[in-house]
């Protein structure tokens, strides 16, 4: 029996977990939230009230073959005594959930290489000590801005909040092909690896935005075309050549409605 155990069981992790769930596959996953830990047992989980900035013993979660890390926490302290528990326990290999904002603006496009990089990122430190560790095997995977089920993105920008930069690019993701990326890397063992996860199509916030306002029937958002534009395109040639990976959602402008609900 293999056992994954994911840290953070929020919009993607909970999605993530029931996807992997299967008869070889045991899934551990994490809450901070005492009340929300009988939901995820009611759904068949192993479930664990898991906060890293507690100092406390993670080894019954830790007791698992690979962990998926996927919290928003940018705590390096924490992180640091979660890595030395990690480094403590039976864990093989990390894949760790980042983002596509460790990536310098350069008005250009953006690859998997360090001349990119924000080193003053803390996401991008926490990376590099996941990355540093020679107790485990680590590949990153930076996804960028994530839409699909109750995060249409026709939803962002209502009550008269303002698109800045309307004629800079986006750097978006489908929830489906988040979880095709991190179900491929497990499924070939990439590891050792940092990975983008982005669309293959950028269209301008002001096309994109008024487009998905537009499939709502809302109204289309206040834009703001005066500012300077300070931006980045994300590359996912790697994911597609190194996973041989197929997005679902390579279009933003042709996702249908249905993929939001």
């Amino acid at each position: 029996m293999n056992t994954i155990s994911i840290l953070g069981s929020g919009w993607l992790g909970l999605r993530l977990a029931r996807h992997l769930r299967s008869a070889d596959t045991h899934i551990k996953l994490s809450t901070r939230q005492t009340e929300k830990q009988s939901i995820l047992r009611d759904e068949g989980f192993d479930v664990y009230q898991i906060d890293i900035e507690t100092g406390t013993d993670f080894s019954q979660f830790l007791n698992a073959d690979t962990l998926i890390v996927n919290i928003t926490n940018k705590n390096k302290d924490a992180f640091e005594n979660f890595i030395n528990q990690i480094e403590n326990s039976p864990i093989k290999q990390v894949l760790f959930i980042s983002s596509s904002s460790v990536y310098q603006n350069t008005n250009d496009w953006v690859k998997e290489e360090h001349q990119f990089e924000n080193e003053d990122s803390i996401l991008w430190q926490i990376e590099s000590r996941f990355r540093q560790s020679s107790h485990f095997l680590t590949s990153i995977i930076r996804f960028s801005g994530l839409i699909g089920p109750d995060r249409h993105p026709g939803r962002f920008f209502r009550h008269g909040k303002q698109v800045q930069q309307a004629d800079a690019p986006v750097n978006l993701i489908h929830l489906d092909d988040c979880i095709g990326i991190i179900e491929q890397v497990l499924k070939q063992h990439v590891w050792g690896e940092v990975l983008n996860g982005c669309a293959d199509t950028h269209p301008s916030k002001k096309q994109f935005y008024r487009h998905a306002a537009e499939l709502l029937k809302q109204p289309v958002p206040d834009f703001n075309q005066d500012n300077a534009s300070s931006y980045k395109i994300v590359s996912n040639d790697k994911a597609k050549s190194l996973l041989s990976y197929q997005f679902q959602y390579p279009d933003l402008m042709a996702i249908p409605a249905n993929a939001y609900e």
